[in-house]
């Protein structure tokens, strides 16, 4: 996040842009949950984040404020209370949008996963849990794919979530002319891979390094572990 907020200004706009991305559902979930349809909930999140780069917001932010995922919580509750009409003016597709998604899949994303038991905060945070996850995964698919090990990757994911695995390591060994015995080393490597991952997707949306260890407790107990 701090390249999101010092340096050129390329710089911080790329960085910035990639931070949307990786916020814009949770903020959609969010805004949802506050009864907003489809169609205002994503024109809302667009009108937010174009003013957050157009206004470079996050020079505001300190690393001694807070976690930027508190500061955007903060910001988008505020950008609603008071933004409410300007931000109707700035339509869907035009000139403002700054994340481009499938907003029919959001839309049906938000349909499947969400549960009346979630308030808004509560969906935010487990969005952003979700998110961070989603992100690490997509780092250790690049990872073993860069390696040449793209088909271990496919095969062994599985056994990253815990009680998921339907496959034995014998099983998943036959599919990779793998030992059972070297497919437990290959899963534990992927593990910890996948661990690092995380972290490195946490300390990307923290403005500093020592607020990733509180924020992997968070994710943690947001996620039930």
């Amino acid at each position: 996040m701090v390249a999101a907020r010092d340096g050129d200004e390329l710089r911080m706009r790329t960085a910035l842009e990639a931070l949307c991305r990786t916020y814009w559902y949770p903020l959609y979930a969010f805004v949802r949950a506050r009864g907003c349809s489809a169609h205002d909930a994503e024109d809302l999140v667009q009108a937010f984040f174009h003013r957050l780069i157009e206004k470079n917001g996050l020079r505001h932010v300190h690393p001694a404020k807070g976690r930027f995922r508190h500061f955007l919580l903060a910001s988008i509750k505020h950008f609603l209370a008071n933004e409410w009409d300007r931000a109707q003016t700035l339509k869907r597709g035009g000139n403002h949008q700054v994340i481009s998604l499938d907003q029919l899949q959001a839309a049906e994303r938000h349909a499947a996963e969400y549960s009346d038991d979630w308030g808004p905060d509560v969906l935010y945070d487990r969005r952003w849990a979700l998110a961070m996850l989603d992100g690490a995964l997509g780092r250790l698919r690049r990872d073993y794919a860069s390696g040449g090990k793209a088909a271990v990757f496919e095969v062994l994911k599985e056994c990253l979530t815990p009680g998921a695995a339907t496959s034995s390591y014998a099983e998943l060994g036959e599919r990779l002319g793998k030992s059972p015995e070297a497919i437990a080393v290959e899963v534990h490597r992927l593990r910890s891979r996948y661990r690092e991952c995380v972290r490195e997707e946490i300390a990307e949306t923290v403005a500093d390094p020592r607020e990733v260890e509180s924020e992997l407790v968070d994710l943690r107990r947001i996620l039930g572990g």
